[in-house]
Formats: structure tokens, C-alpha cells, sequence
């Protein structure tokens, strides 16, 4: 199957005049809107928010099948924790059942409840700080009109804080500073040069 634009169609010629490596004209309009459409900080927010979310998910679900290996109630368990029903606790003669001691179907049934539960969760955390990373970042890269670990370290300051700012200024001021620190080494690292240059 060949499309317009292919090497060896009846497209651009690979290699030829105006062809990029791939084999698409850089001239072209429809090549230029979609680049300019992927470089807005709009579509970098969007795709860090929906790539946070995904890794989010996997990550919330791998760390919700760990949780198992501690004692777990039913969902009728007196307390406030996860699975836990609280009016429970002023029932008289009550006894928690041990999810072991449940039938297997009930068990997976409250196993996968939690499990989706706890990937939602995580994941909806994991878009926010993607998307508010990725959106100061851009933001700050466009006033600077500079890309380097500047841009990097001031996003991190910046979402660390807003993501803390309700335990107040000191949490804010923790926040930022962590933040700053982690984007920094991950900034550095990633713009480390490689081993094959």
C-alpha cells in the first residue's frame, strides 16, 4: 500500500529535492500544521496528562495487586481505611469476616474493585503533575525563548508548590524545592551526552 509522499511512489522521491529523511516534503502545509500543532503547549500539556494517566494506571494497579500480602476486611470492616465502612463500627455483636475466608469469587470481586479503585486514583495524580509540568514548562520555555535546565527547575519549583499548597507555605516551600531537585537530575541526566557521540 503506498500513500502520496512515500519513498518509491508517486509521491516525493526519497531522498530528492525538498524530501526530509522519511520521505515527506518539510514544505508541505499539512506537514507544518501538524508540527506547529504538536509543539503548542496545549497538545505538550494534553499528551503529558494523557501519558501520565496511562503510566499512572499501570503503575496504581501494580502497587494495588502488592497491597494483598497485609490483612484485608471486607468491605463491612468497622473503620475509616480503604474497604471500610464506619457505621459498621456502633454495630453491636459485630465481627469483621478476613477476605481469606470469603469464597474466591467474592474475593477476586473485592480484589478488582479495590484494585480499580486504587489505578483510577493514582492515575488521576499521575495526569495532574504531567499535565502541570509539562504545561508550566512550556509556558516558561516561551518566555525565556530559551531550552535548558532553567526552564526545568523553575516548572518543577512551580508545580511542586501548587501541588502543596494547602498544607501551606512551608509544605509549598518543600514542594518546590523537591520538585526543583528531581527535574533538575532528571534535566541533567537526560541531557547528559550519550556514549555513541
Amino acid at each position: 500500500m503506498s500513500f502520496p509522499g512515500m519513498p518509491g511512489t508517486g509521491g516525493a522521491p526519497a531522498g530528492g529535492v525538498g524530501a526530509a529523511p522519511g520521505g515527506f516534503d518539510p514544505n508541505d502545509p499539512n506537514i507544518k500544521w501538524m508540527q506547529k500543532a504538536m509543539e503548542s503547549c496545549f497538545a505538550k500539556t494534553v499528551m503529558s496528562g494523557g501519558a501520565g494517566f496511562a503510566l499512572g494506571g499501570v503503575f496504581g494497579m501494580f502497587m494495588a495487586s502488592m497491597a494483598y500480602d497485609t490483612p484485608y476486611h471486607s468491605p463491612t470492616t468497622p473503620g475509616t481505611g480503604p474497604g471500610a465502612n464506619p457505621a459498621a463500627a456502633g454495630i453491636p455483636g459485630y465481627k469483621p469476616v478476613d477476605l481469606s475466608s470469603m469464597p474466591l469469587k467474592e474475593q477476586l470481586k473485592h480484589g478488582f474493585k479495590d484494585m480499580g479503585q486504587r489505578s483510577y486514583s493514582t492515575a488521576k495524580n499521575f495526569a495532574k503533575v504531567g499535565a502541570l509540568f509539562s504545561g508550566i514548562e512550556c509556558g516558561i520555555e516561551g518566555l525565556r525563548a530559551k531550552n535548558d535546565l532553567g526552564n526545568g527547575v523553575a516548572a518543577g519549583c512551580l508545580t511542586g508548590a501548587i501541588l502543596a499548597k494547602n498544607g501551606g507555605p512551608q509544605a509549598a516551600a518543600v514542594g518546590c524545592a523537591g520538585f526543583a531537585a528531581f527535574s533538575a537530575a532528571i534535566d541533567a541526566w537526560m541531557r547528559m551526552p550519550s556514549e555513541e557521540e
